[in-house]
Protein backbone atom coordinates (compact mmCIF):
# COMPACT_ATOMS: atom_id res chain seq x y z
CA UNK A 1 0.00 0.00 0.00
CA UNK A 2 1.73 3.27 -0.84
CA UNK A 3 -0.27 5.46 1.15
CA UNK A 4 1.94 3.23 4.41
CA UNK A 5 4.66 5.61 3.90
CA UNK A 6 2.29 8.37 5.41
CA UNK A 7 2.93 6.98 8.63
CA UNK A 8 6.48 7.37 9.35
CA UNK A 9 6.49 3.94 11.31
CA UNK A 10 9.74 1.80 11.51
CA UNK A 11 10.53 -0.92 9.17
CA UNK A 12 9.83 -2.94 12.08
CA UNK A 13 6.45 -1.82 12.50
CA UNK A 14 4.88 -3.05 8.76
CA UNK A 15 4.54 -6.50 7.46
CA UNK A 16 3.02 -6.81 4.13
CA UNK A 17 4.22 -10.54 3.10
CA UNK A 18 1.95 -13.04 2.30
CA UNK A 19 3.26 -15.67 4.82
CA UNK A 20 2.80 -12.68 7.75
CA UNK A 21 -0.62 -11.50 6.07
CA UNK A 22 -2.27 -15.00 6.29
CA UNK A 23 -0.32 -15.57 10.51
CA UNK A 24 -2.13 -12.27 11.51
CA UNK A 25 -5.01 -11.88 9.83
CA UNK A 26 -6.95 -14.89 11.35
CA UNK A 27 -8.06 -16.31 14.48
CA UNK A 28 -8.60 -19.82 15.97
CA UNK A 29 -11.82 -19.92 13.43
CA UNK A 30 -10.60 -22.09 10.57
CA UNK A 31 -13.43 -21.56 8.31
CA UNK A 32 -12.65 -18.04 6.61
CA UNK A 33 -10.50 -16.88 3.79
CA UNK A 34 -8.26 -14.77 4.94
CA UNK A 35 -7.19 -11.41 2.72
CA UNK A 36 -5.46 -9.17 4.62
CA UNK A 37 -3.72 -6.14 3.15
CA UNK A 38 -0.90 -5.26 5.74
CA UNK A 39 0.03 -5.77 9.23
CA UNK A 40 1.07 -2.48 11.64
CA UNK A 41 2.67 -2.69 15.24
CA UNK A 42 1.42 0.40 17.02
CA UNK A 43 4.00 1.17 19.91
CA UNK A 44 2.59 3.89 21.85
CA UNK A 45 -1.10 5.19 22.02
CA UNK A 46 0.52 7.97 19.63
CA UNK A 47 1.12 5.62 17.29
CA UNK A 48 -2.72 4.23 17.10
CA UNK A 49 -4.01 7.67 16.98
CA UNK A 50 -1.61 8.11 13.58
CA UNK A 51 -2.84 4.83 12.22
CA UNK A 52 -6.63 6.15 12.87
CA UNK A 53 -6.02 9.64 11.68
CA UNK A 54 -4.16 7.76 8.34
CA UNK A 55 -7.20 5.04 7.45
CA UNK A 56 -9.81 7.43 8.06
CA UNK A 57 -8.56 10.28 5.58
CA UNK A 58 -7.97 7.25 2.95
CA UNK A 59 -11.07 4.99 3.84
CA UNK A 60 -9.28 2.29 5.02
CA UNK A 61 -10.83 -0.32 7.58
CA UNK A 62 -8.81 -1.47 9.95
CA UNK A 63 -9.40 -4.98 12.54
CA UNK A 64 -7.62 -4.97 15.70
CA UNK A 65 -5.58 -7.91 16.56
CA UNK A 66 -4.31 -9.49 20.08
CA UNK A 67 -3.71 -13.10 20.98
CA UNK A 68 -6.03 -13.89 18.13
CA UNK A 69 -7.58 -16.93 20.37
CA UNK A 70 -10.94 -16.02 19.12
CA UNK A 71 -13.47 -18.44 18.23
CA UNK A 72 -15.95 -15.90 16.41
CA UNK A 73 -13.84 -14.22 13.64
CA UNK A 74 -13.94 -10.94 15.35
CA UNK A 75 -10.37 -10.73 14.36
CA UNK A 76 -10.19 -12.01 11.02
CA UNK A 77 -9.30 -9.93 7.72
CA UNK A 78 -11.45 -11.26 4.98
CA UNK A 79 -11.89 -8.31 2.72
CA UNK A 80 -8.98 -6.19 2.45
CA UNK A 81 -8.62 -4.58 5.57
CA UNK A 82 -5.56 -3.27 7.36
CA UNK A 83 -4.60 -5.36 10.49
CA UNK A 84 -3.17 -3.64 13.71
CA UNK A 85 -1.51 -5.82 15.86
CA UNK A 86 -0.79 -5.07 19.84
CA UNK A 87 2.00 -7.86 20.53
CA UNK A 88 4.56 -4.66 20.90
CA UNK A 89 2.40 -2.70 23.21
CA UNK A 90 3.18 -5.50 25.62
CA UNK A 91 4.34 -3.84 29.00
CA UNK A 92 3.10 -4.17 32.40
CA UNK A 93 3.30 -0.47 33.55
CA UNK A 94 2.83 0.71 37.00
CA UNK A 95 1.74 -1.25 40.02
CA UNK A 96 -0.79 0.66 42.94
CA UNK A 97 0.20 -1.29 46.29
CA UNK A 98 -2.32 0.94 47.85
CA UNK A 99 -5.08 -0.25 45.56
CA UNK A 100 -4.11 -3.23 44.56
CA UNK A 101 -4.08 -2.61 41.17
CA UNK A 102 -2.02 -2.13 37.59
CA UNK A 103 -1.65 -0.49 34.47
CA UNK A 104 -0.56 -2.45 31.89
CA UNK A 105 -0.59 -2.00 27.63
CA UNK A 106 -3.27 -4.35 25.35
CA UNK A 107 -0.58 -6.88 24.42
CA UNK A 108 0.48 -8.06 27.94
CA UNK A 109 -0.41 -12.38 27.79
CA UNK A 110 -2.85 -13.26 30.54
CA UNK A 111 -0.56 -15.65 32.09
CA UNK A 112 2.11 -12.66 32.22
CA UNK A 113 -0.55 -10.55 34.53
CA UNK A 114 -0.92 -13.77 36.74
CA UNK A 115 2.96 -14.09 37.44
CA UNK A 116 2.99 -10.47 37.97
CA UNK A 117 0.27 -10.49 40.55
CA UNK A 118 1.82 -13.82 42.15
CA UNK A 119 5.08 -12.18 42.96
CA UNK A 120 3.37 -9.12 44.52
CA UNK A 121 1.44 -11.60 46.82
CA UNK A 122 -1.89 -10.90 45.06
CA UNK A 123 -4.25 -12.84 42.27
CA UNK A 124 -5.63 -12.38 38.49
CA UNK A 125 -8.42 -14.39 38.46
CA UNK A 126 -9.80 -14.56 35.13
CA UNK A 127 -8.40 -17.78 33.71
CA UNK A 128 -8.90 -19.88 30.41
CA UNK A 129 -6.85 -22.71 28.24
CA UNK A 130 -5.30 -20.03 26.10
CA UNK A 131 -4.06 -18.20 29.52
CA UNK A 132 -0.46 -18.85 27.89
CA UNK A 133 -1.23 -17.07 24.59
CA UNK A 134 -4.16 -14.72 24.69
CA UNK A 135 -3.44 -10.70 24.91
CA UNK A 136 -5.11 -8.72 27.70
CA UNK A 137 -6.70 -6.56 25.16
CA UNK A 138 -8.47 -8.47 23.97
CA UNK A 139 -9.73 -10.50 26.37
CA UNK A 140 -11.40 -6.65 27.85
CA UNK A 141 -12.59 -6.53 23.86
CA UNK A 142 -14.35 -9.90 24.47
CA UNK A 143 -15.03 -9.31 27.81
CA UNK A 144 -13.37 -12.85 28.85
CA UNK A 145 -14.91 -15.64 30.93
CA UNK A 146 -13.32 -18.52 31.43
CA UNK A 147 -13.37 -21.32 34.57
CA UNK A 148 -13.50 -19.74 37.33
CA UNK A 149 -16.46 -17.54 36.54
CA UNK A 150 -18.49 -18.49 39.51
CA UNK A 151 -16.05 -17.43 42.33
CA UNK A 152 -14.55 -14.51 40.83
CA UNK A 153 -16.57 -13.39 37.50
CA UNK A 154 -15.84 -11.60 34.47
CA UNK A 155 -12.67 -9.47 32.91
CA UNK A 156 -15.88 -7.03 33.33
CA UNK A 157 -15.09 -7.15 36.61
CA UNK A 158 -11.45 -6.57 37.38
CA UNK A 159 -11.21 -3.93 34.95
CA UNK A 160 -11.30 -0.48 37.02
CA UNK A 161 -9.90 1.99 33.95
CA UNK A 162 -9.70 2.19 30.32
CA UNK A 163 -7.29 4.13 27.93
CA UNK A 164 -9.17 3.92 24.48
CA UNK A 165 -8.47 5.34 21.18
CA UNK A 166 -12.05 5.76 19.25
CA UNK A 167 -12.40 5.49 15.27
CA UNK A 168 -12.59 9.13 15.44
CA UNK A 169 -8.93 9.22 16.64
CA UNK A 170 -9.57 11.11 19.98
CA UNK A 171 -8.04 9.38 23.36
CA UNK A 172 -10.44 8.92 26.05
CA UNK A 173 -9.32 7.95 29.42
CA UNK A 174 -12.22 5.82 31.36
CA UNK A 175 -12.85 5.72 35.00
CA UNK A 176 -9.48 6.25 36.20
CA UNK A 177 -9.20 3.11 38.52
CA UNK A 178 -11.68 4.74 40.94
CA UNK A 179 -14.11 2.64 42.93
CA UNK A 180 -17.34 4.91 43.14
CA UNK A 181 -17.91 7.44 40.04
CA UNK A 182 -21.42 8.55 39.85
CA UNK A 183 -21.40 11.12 36.85
CA UNK A 184 -23.47 9.23 34.32
CA UNK A 185 -22.54 6.84 31.86
CA UNK A 186 -19.45 4.55 32.51
CA UNK A 187 -18.29 4.28 28.75
CA UNK A 188 -15.45 1.73 29.69
CA UNK A 189 -18.26 -0.51 30.10
CA UNK A 190 -19.11 -0.51 26.10
CA UNK A 191 -15.58 -0.75 25.46
CA UNK A 192 -16.13 -4.15 27.39
CA UNK A 193 -16.91 -6.64 25.56
CA UNK A 194 -17.45 -4.43 22.17
CA UNK A 195 -14.70 -6.58 20.18
CA UNK A 196 -13.31 -3.69 18.57
CA UNK A 197 -15.96 -2.84 16.79
CA UNK A 198 -15.71 1.36 18.37
CA UNK A 199 -11.96 1.27 18.80
CA UNK A 200 -9.05 0.17 20.08
CA UNK A 201 -7.80 -0.12 24.00
CA UNK A 202 -4.18 1.19 24.05
CA UNK A 203 -4.02 1.55 28.48
CA UNK A 204 -5.81 -0.60 30.84
CA UNK A 205 -5.91 -0.51 34.77
CA UNK A 206 -6.37 -4.16 36.49
CA UNK A 207 -7.87 -4.49 39.70
CA UNK A 208 -5.77 -7.58 41.80
CA UNK A 209 -7.73 -9.91 44.22
CA UNK A 210 -6.02 -11.50 47.53
CA UNK A 211 -4.55 -14.65 47.13
CA UNK A 212 -7.11 -17.35 47.76
CA UNK A 213 -5.85 -19.88 49.95
CA UNK A 214 -5.16 -23.47 49.49
CA UNK A 215 -7.15 -25.74 46.81
CA UNK A 216 -8.76 -28.94 46.14
CA UNK A 217 -9.47 -30.10 42.76
CA UNK A 218 -12.00 -32.78 42.31
CA UNK A 219 -13.21 -35.28 39.65
CA UNK A 220 -16.40 -36.82 39.53
CA UNK A 221 -18.34 -39.50 37.61
CA UNK A 222 -21.74 -38.38 37.43
CA UNK A 223 -24.64 -41.23 36.84
CA UNK A 224 -26.40 -38.75 34.14
CA UNK A 225 -26.46 -35.48 32.76
CA UNK A 226 -29.34 -34.47 35.14
CA UNK A 227 -26.78 -34.79 38.09
CA UNK A 228 -24.53 -32.30 36.95
CA UNK A 229 -26.80 -29.53 38.47
CA UNK A 230 -28.15 -31.49 41.28
CA UNK A 231 -24.09 -31.94 42.23
CA UNK A 232 -23.37 -28.42 41.80
CA UNK A 233 -26.23 -27.31 44.23
CA UNK A 234 -25.14 -29.58 47.15
CA UNK A 235 -21.23 -28.23 46.33
CA UNK A 236 -22.57 -24.60 46.00
CA UNK A 237 -24.44 -24.84 49.25
CA UNK A 238 -21.50 -26.31 51.63
CA UNK A 239 -18.37 -25.16 50.25
CA UNK A 240 -16.83 -21.91 48.68
CA UNK A 241 -16.29 -23.21 44.93
CA UNK A 242 -14.00 -21.37 42.48
CA UNK A 243 -15.08 -23.46 39.49
CA UNK A 244 -17.06 -26.22 38.56
CA UNK A 245 -16.67 -27.83 34.76
CA UNK A 246 -18.08 -30.72 33.37
CA UNK A 247 -17.33 -32.89 30.38
CA UNK A 248 -18.95 -36.05 28.52
CA UNK A 249 -17.03 -39.42 28.41
CA UNK A 250 -16.28 -38.65 24.47
CA UNK A 251 -14.23 -35.56 25.46
CA UNK A 252 -12.23 -37.49 28.25
CA UNK A 253 -11.91 -40.02 25.17
CA UNK A 254 -10.07 -37.56 22.64
CA UNK A 255 -8.17 -35.77 25.62
CA UNK A 256 -6.58 -38.92 27.21
CA UNK A 257 -5.87 -40.82 23.27
CA UNK A 258 -4.29 -37.13 22.47
CA UNK A 259 -2.00 -36.50 25.59
CA UNK A 260 -1.56 -40.31 26.75
CA UNK A 261 -3.03 -39.41 30.50
CA UNK A 262 -4.46 -41.84 32.80
CA UNK A 263 -7.68 -41.74 33.46
CA UNK A 264 -8.57 -40.65 36.71
CA UNK A 265 -10.44 -43.44 38.15
CA UNK A 266 -11.57 -46.79 36.75
CA UNK A 267 -15.27 -46.32 36.88
CA UNK A 268 -17.02 -44.73 33.36
CA UNK A 269 -19.44 -42.93 32.76
CA UNK A 270 -21.41 -40.54 29.96
CA UNK A 271 -20.47 -37.27 32.10
CA UNK A 272 -17.90 -35.89 35.08
CA UNK A 273 -17.57 -32.96 36.06
CA UNK A 274 -14.27 -31.23 37.59
CA UNK A 275 -14.68 -28.76 40.77
CA UNK A 276 -12.47 -26.79 42.32
CA UNK A 277 -13.08 -25.74 46.03
CA UNK A 278 -11.10 -23.34 48.70
CA UNK A 279 -9.47 -25.61 51.37
CA UNK A 280 -8.27 -23.41 53.83
CA UNK A 281 -7.67 -26.11 56.67
CA UNK A 282 -8.22 -29.55 57.44
CA UNK A 283 -11.98 -28.82 58.60
CA UNK A 284 -12.79 -27.21 55.26
CA UNK A 285 -11.09 -30.58 54.14
CA UNK A 286 -13.35 -32.66 56.13
CA UNK A 287 -16.37 -30.93 54.89
CA UNK A 288 -15.26 -31.59 51.40
CA UNK A 289 -15.30 -35.30 52.22
CA UNK A 290 -18.83 -34.77 54.10
CA UNK A 291 -20.25 -33.48 50.87
CA UNK A 292 -18.72 -35.80 48.56
CA UNK A 293 -19.98 -38.83 50.04
CA UNK A 294 -23.27 -37.44 50.50
CA UNK A 295 -23.71 -37.20 46.98
CA UNK A 296 -22.45 -40.39 46.62
CA UNK A 297 -24.86 -41.72 49.14
CA UNK A 298 -27.83 -39.83 47.01
CA UNK A 299 -26.53 -41.78 43.67
CA UNK A 300 -25.43 -38.82 42.03
CA UNK A 301 -21.85 -39.14 42.03
CA UNK A 302 -20.74 -42.87 41.00
CA UNK A 303 -16.83 -42.28 41.70
CA UNK A 304 -14.60 -39.61 42.44
CA UNK A 305 -11.22 -38.23 43.22
CA UNK A 306 -9.42 -35.47 45.44
CA UNK A 307 -6.14 -33.51 43.84
CA UNK A 308 -3.37 -34.27 46.96
CA UNK A 309 -0.80 -32.40 45.28
CA UNK A 310 -0.41 -29.40 43.33
CA UNK A 311 1.01 -31.43 40.26
CA UNK A 312 -2.35 -33.73 40.88
CA UNK A 313 -4.92 -30.66 40.88
CA UNK A 314 -3.08 -29.56 37.44
CA UNK A 315 -3.58 -32.97 35.77
CA UNK A 316 -7.34 -33.13 36.96
CA UNK A 317 -7.40 -29.66 35.41
CA UNK A 318 -6.27 -30.70 32.29
CA UNK A 319 -9.31 -33.19 31.79
CA UNK A 320 -11.00 -29.88 30.94
CA UNK A 321 -8.40 -27.53 30.14
CA UNK A 322 -6.73 -29.79 27.03
CA UNK A 323 -10.40 -30.65 25.42
CA UNK A 324 -10.03 -27.83 22.90
CA UNK A 325 -6.63 -28.33 21.71
CA UNK A 326 -6.57 -32.60 21.36
CA UNK A 327 -9.94 -31.44 19.61
CA UNK A 328 -8.44 -29.12 16.84
CA UNK A 329 -7.24 -31.93 14.87
CA UNK A 330 -10.59 -32.46 13.88
CA UNK A 331 -11.44 -28.92 12.65
CA UNK A 332 -14.50 -29.00 14.83
CA UNK A 333 -17.55 -26.69 14.64
CA UNK A 334 -18.05 -24.89 17.85
CA UNK A 335 -21.21 -23.72 19.68
CA UNK A 336 -20.97 -21.30 22.57
CA UNK A 337 -24.01 -20.44 24.14
CA UNK A 338 -25.80 -20.01 27.87
CA UNK A 339 -28.80 -19.54 29.85
CA UNK A 340 -29.40 -19.35 33.58
CA UNK A 341 -27.47 -21.56 35.53
CA UNK A 342 -31.53 -22.89 36.79
CA UNK A 343 -32.35 -23.48 33.07
CA UNK A 344 -29.52 -25.59 32.24
CA UNK A 345 -31.20 -29.04 33.08
CA UNK A 346 -33.81 -28.69 30.85
CA UNK A 347 -32.27 -26.69 28.28
CA UNK A 348 -29.39 -29.79 28.15
CA UNK A 349 -32.04 -32.33 27.66
CA UNK A 350 -33.64 -29.74 24.70
CA UNK A 351 -30.04 -29.80 22.89
CA UNK A 352 -29.31 -33.59 23.27
CA UNK A 353 -32.72 -34.10 21.60
CA UNK A 354 -31.46 -31.93 18.82
CA UNK A 355 -28.30 -33.36 18.65
CA UNK A 356 -29.18 -37.02 18.47
CA UNK A 357 -32.06 -36.23 15.86
CA UNK A 358 -29.71 -34.36 13.55
CA UNK A 359 -26.04 -36.04 13.51
CA UNK A 360 -27.38 -39.62 14.37
CA UNK A 361 -24.01 -40.98 12.92
CA UNK A 362 -22.33 -37.42 14.22
CA UNK A 363 -19.62 -37.02 16.75
CA UNK A 364 -20.56 -33.75 18.90
CA UNK A 365 -18.49 -33.16 22.25
CA UNK A 366 -20.38 -31.70 25.18
CA UNK A 367 -18.20 -29.32 27.59
CA UNK A 368 -19.08 -26.38 29.53
CA UNK A 369 -18.84 -23.66 32.44
CA UNK A 370 -22.13 -25.33 34.13
CA UNK A 371 -21.41 -23.26 37.03
CA UNK A 372 -22.47 -20.05 35.46
CA UNK A 373 -24.83 -21.47 32.94
CA UNK A 374 -22.26 -22.05 30.00
CA UNK A 375 -22.26 -24.75 26.92
CA UNK A 376 -19.45 -25.30 24.59
CA UNK A 377 -20.67 -27.57 22.20
CA UNK A 378 -18.06 -29.38 19.06
CA UNK A 379 -19.68 -31.18 16.18
CA UNK A 380 -16.57 -33.11 14.36
CA UNK A 381 -16.46 -32.92 10.99
CA UNK A 382 -16.97 -36.31 9.60
CA UNK A 383 -14.22 -37.38 7.16
CA UNK A 384 -14.58 -37.04 3.57
CA UNK A 385 -16.66 -34.28 4.00
CA UNK A 386 -15.79 -31.15 2.53
CA UNK A 387 -15.39 -28.10 4.80
CA UNK A 388 -17.43 -25.95 3.26
CA UNK A 389 -20.59 -28.81 2.91
CA UNK A 390 -19.72 -29.30 6.82
CA UNK A 391 -20.44 -25.85 7.74
CA UNK A 392 -23.39 -25.08 5.57
CA UNK A 393 -24.99 -28.02 7.29
CA UNK A 394 -24.16 -27.55 10.89
CA UNK A 395 -25.17 -23.54 10.18
CA UNK A 396 -28.85 -25.06 9.12
CA UNK A 397 -29.26 -27.09 13.05
CA UNK A 398 -27.45 -23.61 14.48
CA UNK A 399 -31.62 -22.37 13.93
CA UNK A 400 -32.72 -25.08 15.53
CA UNK A 401 -29.97 -24.63 18.55
CA UNK A 402 -31.01 -20.85 18.31
CA UNK A 403 -34.53 -21.16 18.70
CA UNK A 404 -34.18 -23.22 22.04
CA UNK A 405 -31.72 -20.74 22.97
CA UNK A 406 -34.00 -17.96 22.40
CA UNK A 407 -36.90 -20.40 23.90
CA UNK A 408 -34.72 -20.19 27.69
CA UNK A 409 -34.11 -16.44 26.68
CA UNK A 410 -30.39 -16.73 26.69
CA UNK A 411 -27.67 -16.27 24.57
CA UNK A 412 -26.13 -17.37 21.49
CA UNK A 413 -22.47 -16.86 22.56
CA UNK A 414 -21.41 -16.50 26.21
CA UNK A 415 -18.00 -15.75 25.74
CA UNK A 416 -17.01 -16.52 22.27
CA UNK A 417 -18.51 -14.01 21.35
CA UNK A 418 -20.58 -12.56 17.53
CA UNK A 419 -17.80 -11.26 15.61
CA UNK A 420 -18.30 -12.76 12.00
CA UNK A 421 -19.57 -16.02 13.02
CA UNK A 422 -23.24 -15.10 14.66
CA UNK A 423 -23.53 -11.95 12.99
CA UNK A 424 -26.69 -13.30 11.33
CA UNK A 425 -27.92 -15.09 14.33
CA UNK A 426 -27.85 -11.92 16.18
CA UNK A 427 -32.02 -11.53 16.78
CA UNK A 428 -32.26 -15.03 18.54
CA UNK A 429 -30.50 -13.22 21.45
CA UNK A 430 -30.96 -9.04 20.76
CA UNK A 431 -33.82 -7.14 19.57
CA UNK A 432 -34.03 -5.23 16.85
CA UNK A 433 -34.31 -2.09 18.89
CA UNK A 434 -31.26 -2.74 20.90
CA UNK A 435 -29.50 -3.87 17.46
CA UNK A 436 -30.42 -0.34 15.92
CA UNK A 437 -29.16 1.41 19.43
CA UNK A 438 -25.88 -0.60 18.86
CA UNK A 439 -25.55 0.44 15.31
CA UNK A 440 -26.24 4.44 16.52
CA UNK A 441 -23.34 3.98 19.15
CA UNK A 442 -20.67 2.22 16.79
CA UNK A 443 -21.54 5.61 14.42
CA UNK A 444 -20.82 7.39 17.44
CA UNK A 445 -17.63 6.24 18.54
CA UNK A 446 -16.46 5.39 14.45
CA UNK A 447 -17.99 8.25 12.29
CA UNK A 448 -16.52 6.55 9.06
CA UNK A 449 -16.97 2.90 9.85
CA UNK A 450 -13.63 1.96 9.76
CA UNK A 451 -12.85 0.43 12.92
CA UNK A 452 -13.80 -3.68 12.50
CA UNK A 453 -16.29 -3.09 9.71
CA UNK A 454 -18.69 -5.96 9.46
CA UNK A 455 -18.37 -7.25 12.61
CA UNK A 456 -21.27 -7.84 15.01
CA UNK A 457 -24.01 -6.02 13.91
Amino acid sequence: METLSELNLKSTQVKTDPDSLKYYGKDWTTYFDIKASAILFPESTADVVAIVQWARKHKIALVPSGGRTGLSGASCATKGEVIVSFEKMNHILTFNTDESTVDIEPGVITESLQEFAKEKGLYYPVDFAARGSSQMGGNIATNAGGIKVVRYGLTRDWVVGLEVVTGAGEVLHLNNGLVKNATGLDLRHLFIGSEGILGFITKAQIKLAPKPPALKVIVLALDQMSSVMKVFGEFKKQLTMQAYEMFSEKALKIVIDATGLARPFETVSDFYVVCEVEAADESAEAKIMSVFENCLEQGWVLDGVISQSEVQAKTFWRYREDISESLSKYSPYKNDISVAISKVPDFMNDLDAVFTKAYPTWTVIWFGHIGDGNLHINILRPEGMSKEMFVEECRKVDEVVFKAVEKQMGSISAEHGVGLTKKSFLHYTRSESEIQIMRQIKKIFDPDLIINPGKVI
